[in-house]
């Protein structure tokens, strides 16, 4: 009998499928409770026709045909709902019915996701699983204390500096010609890296700012957060909880008009401003808010019509060089805030990223330097750019950091490394490598969306629909059906978990190398690593 189901070119079975779901008949009692809750709708209640040829007893018996009906869960194979492998069906379901499982073929999918001429587009990050920072090895150990009991015998004061660090004798100079000093913040060594508000959902964010604060009122951990592009809400910018916060301009300059706006009411000032001129996901190219996420609060934070995509160009329109930057875009920030507040560039880790340094240090109002390497996670960054473009974070930072020492201004311009930090989990030793390499503090977001809020996605391109706002958890989404799954204060309670629990292992590994006082920016003989060519390349120790 022929299939009703019509055969065209792009038509995929379940087995090309990158995912694909397992469903027992026996223990389903076809509650829907999966098909509810599928963020990407590729399950679908079928009917299902069961042929059983049934022979009668006997010699002269003959074969009868007897047709059984009955309803099921089907997985669709349409690439515009394929299965992402989030899970969320087999954490709903009260039988242990159903699961998605990984296909042991090569992946099909991908070679039919392009229809219509549209690139893929996807959240997450690359997908490679090897890290340079994960072998490298803290290998400096002081015989003159006990490693095991240093952690928590002594008290630690973890800290670093965002600012222009003037020594003394630059100082008064500088101060009697201009009238000012340069702002310097205490802030902790890792930071919420850039995820704006329309990026994240409401809850997110909130649970996010929420841990933050209590963080820093009730701690005593001076912990800081980047809004990313996109402004944040207008009770953040009037609260005194601002002076937390990282605000971030990059080049499409949503959401500016709101805080311009709110300066003259502000009761705390920000903590710095980062003005954003690339991203370590996606180098060379600007972001991309879709429209699936642009609702009614985004829009008029950002300044634009609801339901429409929000492209950013790749570059600042206005800028044309470094040079150009500072004396347009960070000396207007510094004037904003009455020369207040640190004002600092980031940009994509990059064989050019000396270029900028070398410049930013002719330049006192230059408040550090925030690079992100080719590791960092986004939602807006297509396929070829996320897995094809970029550069390692651990060796930009070492060629900036030995380029500041042989200037003789290492410990005046901060550098501020980002890109794959904790990536598979080990986010203080990682953190540590890059700290000894020569940055004065780390930035973070995937991993903190992972430990605070149990992000699924994954290196294995395991749901990552970041971009699309259909986040199964709600961390991505603008769907209140969907960011209403997370609990804000739980969020909150996670992210002083994470910082509490870095904080302790960050202890274990600087507490043995007889530096408990300070922060061991540049020590890089504390370092090994088994790769002779990148142990030249780090100029760390070569071990075996």
């Amino acid at each position: 009998m022929p299939s009703n189901r019509p055969i065209a070119p792009s038509t995929l079975s379940v087995k090309d499928l990158l995912w694909q779901i397992h469903w027992n008949r026996d223990k389903c009692t076809l509650c829907g409770s999966c098909t509810a809750v599928c963020p990407v709708k590729a399950l679908e209640l079928g009917v299902f026709r069961k042929r059983d040829v049934r022979i009668a007893m006997g010699i002269q018996g003959s074969a009868d045909n007897v047709f059984s009906i009955y309803h099921g869960i089907r997985q669709k194979t349409d690439p515009a709902f394929a299965c992402v492998g989030c899970g969320m069906c087999s954490m709903v379901c009260p039988n242990d019915a159903i699961m998605p499982v990984r296909s042991d073929e090569t992946d099909k999918q991908r070679f039919h996701i392009n229809r219509g001429g549209q690139a893929r587009s996807r959240g997450g990050r690359r997908n490679s699983t090897d890290s340079l920072l994960d072998r490298i090895k803290f290998i400096r150990i002081s015989m003159l204390t006990d490693p095991a009991l240093d952690a928590g015998r002594h008290e630690f004061q973890i800290r670093t500096l965002l600012g222009r660090i003037l020594p003394p004798e630059k100082s008064l100079e500088f101060s009697r010609n201009n009238g000012w000093m340069p702002p310097v913040r205490e802030i902790y060594p890792l930071i919420i890296g850039g995820m704006s508000f329309g990026a994240l959902s409401p809850n997110m964010w909130e649970g996010l700012q929420m841990g933050i604060a209590y963080l820093n009122e009730e701690l005593g951990m001076p912990v800081r957060i980047c809004t990313g592009e996109g402004g944040c809400p207008p009770r953040l910018l009037k609260s005194r909880f601002l002076k937390y916060v990282i605000l971030q301009i990059a080049s499409g300059y949503f959401g500016w008009d709101e805080i311009l706006h709110a300066i003259p009411h502000m009761k705390e000032d920000p903590c710095a401003v980062e003005i954003k001129y690339g991203q370590g996901a996606k180098p060379g190219d600007g972001g991309l808010l879709m429209w699936h996420k642009v609702n009614r609060l985004i829009a008029a934070i950002r300044g634009v019509p609801p339901g429409v995509s929000l492209p950013s160009p790749p570059t600042h329109q206005t800028q044309y060089s470094i040079e150009e930057s500072v004396a347009k875009m960070i000396q207007s920030m510094y004037m904003a805030w009455g020369f207040r507040v640190p004002v600092y560039p980031k940009i994509s880790g990059t064989s050019t990223a000396l270029a900028v340094l070398n410049n930013l240090t002719r330049n006192p109002y230059a408040a550090g330097l925030a690079i992100d390497g080719e590791d960092g996670g986004t939602g807006a960054a297509y396929n070829v750019s996320m897995n094809h473009m970029g550069h390692p974070i651990a060796s930009n930072i070492r060629d900036c950091y030995l380029n500041l020492a042989n200037l003789g201004v290492q410990n005046e311009i901060p550098l501020f490394a980002g890109g794959g930090i904790g990536k598979n989990g080990n986010l203080a030793a990682n953190a540590a490598a890059l700290i000894m390499l020569g940055a004065s503090g780390v930035q973070t977001g995937k991993y903190i969306m992972q430990a605070a809020a149990g992000c699924l996605g994954s290196e294995s391109d395991r749901c990552n629909i970041c971009n699309i706002g259909k986040c199964p958890k709600g961390i991505t989404s603008q769907d209140p059906r969907l960011y209403r799954r997370l609990d804000v204060e739980q969020v909150a309670q996670r992210v002083v978990d994470v910082f509490l629990s870095f904080d302790t292992e960050l202890k274990k590994i600087v507490a043995p190398l007889g530096r408990s006082t300070s922060l061991p920016i540049g020590m890089s003989d504390a370092l090994g690593i088994n790769d002779h060519d990148a142990a030249q390349r780090l100029k760390i120790q070569y071990v075996v």
